[in-house]
């Protein structure tokens, strides 16, 4: 990894209006590059059209696109024209009409998509078991960059310790997280900051802004999180655009502002040992208030 300025850019969209929000992610991407110099940009989930989409997959469908597509070009061109990398979220068109993925492209200055992951972890009310509207992926992802080794997940997934681990062990050294989360702020701050912890890495954590085709409404409050789980960034409730030059060398100590050492590495350390059970289906002992299969 090399020392480079990485940037999350939270903004409201026009619901279900996706060529519409295209242009408004070009004009974010435009403003971070100018005002913060960052070579790597990433939005927050399912930016062209919000989280909830209010139609059927079917619907959804129709007016979604590939990856690369029509909507993923304009930011490419906007890409390549600054020289940066983009982490594009959005609904991603599958081969059979109805199939439509969570999804977020990882675009490189040349203006190529060189990465595309689907979201794993479907929050409950998005899974078609539950009248929602996606198809889970089930790849982690990690694509190495001359910037350093990018992990990308996207909200939901940021709660389960495994997929950060997976890519972390592919080699991920920051991972980004596009996000439309509707939880308290003390978990979205808290399982940043662990997923960081837990694997070394630098956590790029973008979520949104404003209401969707369901009149949810998102806070904002992205973030950028270091390998010792110090929050660097930090978004406030409103449009607004974060940056930090993120070090290559970053666990070298064990916490900010002190000298004492790291001694310990988390990837290292683990007892493989002990973790047969790990791919053992379960559910909690504790029942929701409503479960969704």
């Amino acid at each position: 990894m090399i020392k480079f300025t990485a940037a999350c850019a939270q903004f409201a969209i026009t619901p279900m209006q996706p060529r519409e929000n295209v242009q408004k992610c070009v004009h974010w991407i435009e403003r971070t590059a100018k005002e913060t110099s960052a070579r790597l940009i990433v939005l927050p989930e399912t930016i062209t059209t919000g989280f909830a989409p209010g139609i059927s997959p079917a619907e959804l469908w129709d007016v979604m696109d590939t990856l690369p597509g029509s909507l993923s070009a304009p930011i490419a061109e906007a890409a390549k024209g600054l020289g940066v990398y983009v982490v594009f979220p959005t609904y991603e068109r599958g081969k059979q009409r109805g199939v439509v993925y969570n999804s977020a492209a990882l675009i490189d200055p040349r203006g190529e998509v060189i990465g595309v992951y689907r979201k794993t972890h479907l929050f409950p009310t998005e899974r078609k078991s539950a009248g929602g509207w996606s198809t889970p992926g089930n790849k982690p992802v990690v694509v190495e960059t001359e910037l350093g080794s990018i992990g990308l997940m996207i909200c939901y997934d940021g709660d389960f310790p495994e997929l950060a681990r997976c890519e972390a062990i592919m080699g991920a050294e920051l991972i980004c997280r596009p996000s439309a989360l509707l939880r308290s702020f003390e978990i979205w701050e808290m399982t940043n900051k662990a997923r960081a912890y837990d694997n070394h890495v630098y956590l790029l954590a973008c979520n949104a802004i404003g209401p969707d085709a369901k009149n949810n409404y998102y806070f904002g409050h992205s973030m950028i999180v270091s390998p010792i789980a110090q929050t660097q960034a930090l978004a406030r409730g409103t449009e607004e655009i974060i940056a930090v030059e993120l070090d290559p060398d970053p666990i070298k100590k064990l916490t900010y502002g002190a000298q004492t050492p790291m001694i310990f590495d988390h990837l290292q350390d683990r007892n493989l040992a002990a973790y047969e059970k790990i791919l053992t289906r379960a559910r909690s002992r504790f029942e929701p208030a409503k479960r969704y299969e």
